[in-house]
Order: C-alpha cells, then structure tokens, then sequence
C-alpha cells in the first residue's frame, strides 16, 4: 500500500496481502497451481536475486508450483499476496548445498539482503524483508510455546495452530526505539565497542511492556546516556527483518548536553552541530561515519542536518 509518508529502506511492500484469503485453502492450492502465479525463493535467509537491466539486483521470480516443488510441505511455504490479480507465495530453504548450483540452476543467485538492498528496488527490498521476517518468526516459534508440542502452518504461513492445546500464535514484531537526542544545535551519537572504529549511531533500545514508546525512548536515553527526555517527537519507522524488529525512529530534546556513556551499551558518546552531521552522512567527517542511508539511524541524523 503506498502511503504519502516517509518510507525508510525494508518499508513499501507494494502487495496486496490479500488477508481475508489466507484462510481459503481451496483459493490457496488453486493460486499456487496456476500458471501465472508467482514465487520467491530463500535460502539460509538470503533472497534469490539477478541482474537488472540497470545493473542493480531485482528479485529472480520463479513460478509458483515451481516453490511448492521445492518447499516439501506447508512448512516452508508462504502466500506473500497480490500483485493486481497475481499471486505472490515465498519458499524457505535451508541447508548446505546452494540450490542456486542445483535445482535453481541458471535462475539467478542467493545474496544477502543486507548488503544487497540498496542496489534493488525499494519494492523488492520491502517484499523480501517480509518474506526474511516471517521465515526467521516461524522456524523459531515451531513448537508451541504454551504446551511445547509441534505446531502446525495454517492461513498460508501467517498463523500457526497447535494440534495439541489448539493454542493459535501469530507474527510477533519487537517494537524498538531509536532516537536522536537533540540539544539546542547539537545532537547526541553514541558507538559500541564493537563497532568498526569511528562508526557512530543514533541510541536505541527495546520497549518494555507497560511503556508508551515515549517512555521507552526517555527511559534509554536516561540508561544509557544519563539524559533527560523533555519531549519526543515522531520521524519515520523501518521495518527491519534482524529477526523481527520494527524501528521507531524518534527525535528527542533532552534538558542537558552533560551525557555521559553508561559503559554497558555505549562505549563512548559525542555532540555533533548540524554542520558536523551533514558532513558525517557524507562521509567527509575524519575519522568518524554514520550508518548507511539504508539504516533509519541514517535518516535521522540527516533529518536534523537538513534541519527538519
């Protein structure tokens, strides 16, 4: 669905996710037996991909009935949605032996999605993050977390039943909030100690149950950098399949530039002016670098270079 917002890198999946179908099995096996239905292939994780006609990566479609081959069973199958009136399913694959070298042979190349994002469409992007997020959900939750027994695929992989306790588990997406702490014409980036030298970030932490997403955000910013949240302001949210996350990205002035780095997660914290951090995204601040534009943490300290 295309939204007049911003959309960071793994947001816009343009299917139709054709929802009120999932739980149409007759529909289902009809669609993914037909000739013109779609499929997209995973392996360990990383998506099936070939060359664009300019020279980024696309997704490498094959057919259908093509997945359903290759999947051995409902586990491994997933109905993505629709393209206008075409059916769209993923298969999961796993293993040692890339099938790219076997049974999908000369259809294209496994990549991963990381660091293959930025040179395919946003759309693609977006479609395979969906496809990764919910495979990395389901090959975890296989066993019924309230009785231990194996639990069975239903409504086209989006939902899992358990035969036992008939118990239903659906998706889960771990809400985290990342923020920019702003003081007057400064903005606070912290770095752990494993990152590569000179990568500083925006700072971010999971939500606890019970806390608003402003709670959550002044609550680690006070963890890990001793500040004070006085108000907190919305950005954008990013998808992000790492397993299963969604990014809150939020802009928050705090009432002192006195941060210090709790030493558990931040190793070191740091001011930056507006100028500093225009000339960081770019790349041409020495000695120091932000994510990738592919990251939201990117797209918030753009925002506050630009000002915005």
């Amino acid at each position: 669905m295309a939204l007049d917002v911003f959309q960071n890198t793994f947001a816009g999946n343009p299917l139709d996710r054709a929802s009120e179908r999932r739980g149409d099995t007759a529909w289902l096996t009809e669609k993914i037996n037909a000739p013109d239905s779609l499929g997209i292939a995973l392996w360990n994780g990383k998506p099936l991909v070939e060359k664009a006609k300019d020279g980024g990566l696309q997704i490498a479609y094959l057919r259908a009935d093509m997945c359903e081959e290759l999947s051995g069973g409902a586990e491994r199958l997933l109905f993505m949605g629709l393209w206008k009136e075409t059916a769209v399913f993923a298969v999961d694959l796993e293993g040692g032996a890339d099938p790219a070298e076997g049974p999908l042979q000369g259809l294209g190349a496994f990549e991963d999605l990381r660091t293959s994002a930025l040179r395919m469409p946003a759309t693609d992007a977006a479609i395979l993050a969906t496809a990764k997020a919910m495979f990395e959900w389901r090959r975890k939750h296989r066993h019924c977390p309230n009785c231990g027994e194996q639990s069975d695929v239903v409504e086209g992989g989006w939902k899992r039943v358990c035969p036992a306790c008939r118990a239903e588990h659906f998706p889960r997406t771990d809400p985290v909030a990342i923020m920019l702490a702003v003081h007057g014409e400064k903005a606070l980036l912290g770095r752990q100690a494993a990152w590569p030298k000179g990568m500083f970030s925006a700072l971010a932490g999971f939500i606890e149950p019970g806390e608003s997403i402003e709670e959550g955000c002044a609550r680690e910013l006070f963890e890990e950098a001793g500040l004070h949240a006085t108000k907190v302001r919305y950005h954008s949210t990013q998808p992000w399949p790492y397993p299963n996350s969604m990014m809150i990205g939020l802009i928050a002035d705090v009432d002192s530039d006195q941060a210090a780095p709790d030493q558990t997660e931040l190793d070191e914290v740091r001011w930056f002016t507006r100028e500093e951090c225009a000339l960081l995204i770019d790349g041409k601040l020495e000695g120091t670098f932000a994510p990738g534009r592919m990251a939201i943490a990117h797209q918030l300290i753009k925002a506050f270079a630009e000002g915005s």
